[in-house]
């Protein structure tokens, strides 16, 4: 089953293209249906920069939502770490913590 993370974000290929050890898993990517002699199949995609990938919390670089499916690029290293802080404004979002408090009369809640 799928996992999905807690965070991810959007970015061109184009824009992952920059880092210079970038190397993208081609192979992964999501398969689209094609008519073929009449038989629907599932073929690989042509990439162009204009096609978006999923940064991942981890680092990876997945063609979907889900964090270990369609992985694109796994180098997670300083140096891409490095570049996805500095060159793509990549950062993960701190959440607070919010306590909610119970009404002091739940007879008169409207629930």
């Amino acid at each position: 089953m799928a996992t999905m993370g807690k965070y991810c974000k959007a970015y061109s290929l184009k824009k992952l293209r920059e880092f210079n050890q970038w190397i993208e898993i081609s192979e992964n990517t999501r398969k689209e249906k094609k008519e073929i002699d009449g038989q629907e199949i599932e073929v690989s995609r042509k990439l162009t920069d204009d096609d978006f990938f999923y940064l991942q919390e981890n680092y990876i670089v997945t063609d979907g939502i889900f964090k270990d499916e369609n992985i694109i690029f796994n180098n997670v290293t300083p140096e891409w770490q490095d570049f996805c802080h500095k060159k793509l404004g990549f950062e993960i979002p701190t959440y607070e913590t919010v306590e909610v408090q119970a009404s002091a009369n739940p007879e008169n809640s409207n629930f």
